[in-house]
């Protein structure tokens, strides 16, 4: 048995150690074994470690407890995910509160790229269930992990229809891996471990008590991209797992209702609070993920002033620079192993410098430049599609400029020193982005 898991699972057995203090214990001393090698004179010196509880990490009952929960994991073909495992969901590891230890059941990539909660009322209406139906259809091109809480009403929905859309879906237990709450779900959850799984952070024979859910739900919020909101009244688990979510600065969506059904209070007070993206089909997440972004191989970066930024700078623009998209904060953190204030207050000075841009669905990009004689190119306006004629105004070439500003093949362009007009042949495709000085400003007409 490794004696290091074995040490990692027992601290989970100590009686005033929660998920933060077990990490900062396993960062100060450099690994779970080591905690328990620690002299009581050393470990007392460790914040928020007293005699009591020093004494206690050297007593052997928790290796008791953790040797039958390693045994009982590998009679149920169970995975333990240690918060520095590689399998161990990355956009929990971003988050203080995550849990440390994470029983997990399934086949499916807990680190997909794509992740949408869809949370509600355990009384769904039709109306609920039809729309959850419907935002998994038009989502399903996009291939996204479903993520909920095998509750009864929206979330049961959720995985039915993901199953049924042949897409991966996990379900978030307060309760112990082998107790499935509710049991009707039993054979919903079954299928699940088939295409998806099932995950918690409570040890095997947990019962499913009300104060585990509140903890549930921040792992649903914190596991996904994008949480949706579907159905919900003026209170319930629903509104805590949006609420946690907005703190962890996640995309918060909700699908209005009628002003007088009292399961769309929450989802409209949500809207009118602005605390989250109003939504009516699964093409809205998409567009405000930032899903349907086209590539934008019409733009080349050549230069970036590189001179005037400091190290951490540097490596930020070094990352973006290897991409022709954008990439969400979220793993730029896990790529530079720092935290989310660090890197957006880094990128918030790229942006002031005109270095970087913000897109939606939380993803930050070069803005694509040319280097011309001394005048940087940046990104600029949104065009029209196809049909729409559009005019670009801008002010007066600065001297010597015009014979530097130069277009890709596919643009058909008349200029002069005042005006650059774009001919209606010319849109054979939807541009979303394109190069003009950092003065000029389109206006479509």
């Amino acid at each position: 048995m490794d004696q290091e898991r074995l040490a990692f699972v027992a601290l989970h057995f100590i009686p005033g150690l929660g998920d933060i203090l077990i990490k900062q214990l396993v960062s100060y001393c450099g690994s779970a074994l080591a905690v328990f090698q620690l002299p009581v004179s050393r470990l007392t010196r460790i914040p928020g470690i007293g005699p009591a509880l020093a004494s206690t990490i050297h007593s052997n009952k928790p290796f008791f407890e953790a040797e039958k929960v390693l045994r009982e994991a590998e009679r149920q073909d169970a995975t333990l995910l240690f918060f520095h495992d590689k399998l161990y969901p990355q956009r929990l590891k971003l988050l203080d509160d995550a849990p440390s230890l994470i029983y997990w059941k399934g086949n499916v990539n807990l680190n997909a790229v794509r992740i949408i909660a869809l949370v509600g009322t355990r009384e769904a209406t039709s109306y609920g269930k039809e729309m959850v139906q419907s935002l998994i259809e038009e989502v399903k091109g996009f291939q996204p992990l479903i993520v909920s809480g095998l509750a009864y009403g929206i979330d049961i929905e959720a995985h039915k229809c993901a199953l049924r859309a042949g897409l991966s879906t996990v379900g978030v237990l307060g309760s112990g891996l082998d107790v499935i709450y509710p049991g009707v779900h039993h054979d919903v959850a079954k299928k699940m471990m088939q295409a998806g799984g099932l995950m918690t952070e409570h040890p095997f024979g947990t019962k499913p008590d009300p104060h585990h859910f509140p903890a549930r739900n921040r792992m649903i919020a914190g596991l996904c991209d994008a949480l949706v909101v579907v159905e919900a009244a003026d209170t319930g688990g629903a509104l805590i797992t949006a609420s946690i979510a907005d703190s962890y600065n996640k995309d918060v969506f909700a699908i209005p209702g009628r002003a007088t059904d009292p399961m769309s209070e929450g989802c409209n007070r949500l809207i009118k609070t602005n605390k989250a993206h109003l939504i009516t089909s699964g093409k809205d997440i998409a567009y405000i993920m930032n899903w349907d972004m086209p590539d934008p191989a019409g733009a080349q970066q050549l230069s970036l002033p590189l001179d005037i930024m400091d190290e951490a700078e540097k490596r930020i623009v070094n990352l973006l620079a290897g991409r022709d998209k954008p990439i969400q904060i979220d793993d730029l953190c896990l790529m530079l192993e720092t935290n989310q204030g660090s890197i957006a207050s880094i990128l918030l000075s790229l942006e002031l410098n005109n270095i970087v841009s913000s897109f939606p669905g939380r993803q930050d990009g070069l803005r694509r430049r040319t280097l011309q004689g001394e005048h940087y190119f940046k990104i600029c306006g949104q065009f029209p599609s196809f049909g729409v004629a559009c005019s670009l105004y801008i002010p007066p070439f600065p001297s010597g400029t015009s014979t530097l500003f130069t277009w890709t093949p596919r643009h058909s362009i008349s200029s002069d020193s005042n005006t650059c007009r774009i001919s209606r042949t010319c849109w054979r495709a939807r541009y979303t982005k394109t190069m003009f000085p950092s003065s000029w400003v389109a206006e479509a007409t």
